[in-house]
């Protein structure tokens, strides 16, 4: 379990982030367009999952627009957006905010991904999403890098995360 702060109240995660250099666990989440998608369907990329609470809050926001920004010059990474909002939502906000070079995923079917890559809040008012963490992935779905942000409402370190990709 993890302690992070949400307005400087102690908060838990369900776990720790993978480690660098573990295997990433695979996932099973849920595109725009309703479709099962997991690490399988990014093979051969590196990965930046971008894991935020919601959407609707302005950190988030502000990440999702950076990695976008990002994505475009780096055409060997897919920039995933994940989240616990719904796919409808996700897509309203990135097709709004003309965000076509990150692909919002959703937990919408279950919390596996959540459990599975340590970073679903168990307690006080956000209990039941996710923390902000970043996971780096190379082309074989390894660690490479992570980062737990320690208070929900910071940015990530978006510098450490783009140099993790190489």
């Amino acid at each position: 379990m993890a302690t992070i702060t949400l307005k400087g109240n102690e908060i838990h995660t369900s776990g720790e982030l993978p480690a660098a250099g573990a295997q990433a666990p695979n996932f099973k989440l849920v595109d725009a367009e309703l479709n099962d998608r997991s690490l399988d369907d990014y093979k051969g990329k590196k990965k930046l999952l971008n894991i935020v609470p919601s959407l609707d809050t302005p950190v988030c926001a502000t990440s999702t627009r950076k990695f976008n920004d990002a994505a475009k010059k780096r055409g060997d990474t897919v920039m995933l957006i994940i989240s616990a909002d719904l796919p409808f939502a996700m897509s309203r906000f990135c097709t709004g905010e003309k965000l076509d070079n990150v692909i919002p995923l959703a937990m919408m079917r279950d919390r596996n991904f959540a459990n599975d890559y340590g970073v679903l809040i168990t307690d006080g008012p956000l209990a039941g999403i996710t923390s902000r963490a970043i996971v780096v992935l190379d082309e074989n779905d390894r660690v490479v890098y992570t980062e737990m942000v320690p208070e929900i409402g910071q940015e990530p370190d978006y510098d450490k995360a783009l140099a993790a990709l190489g």
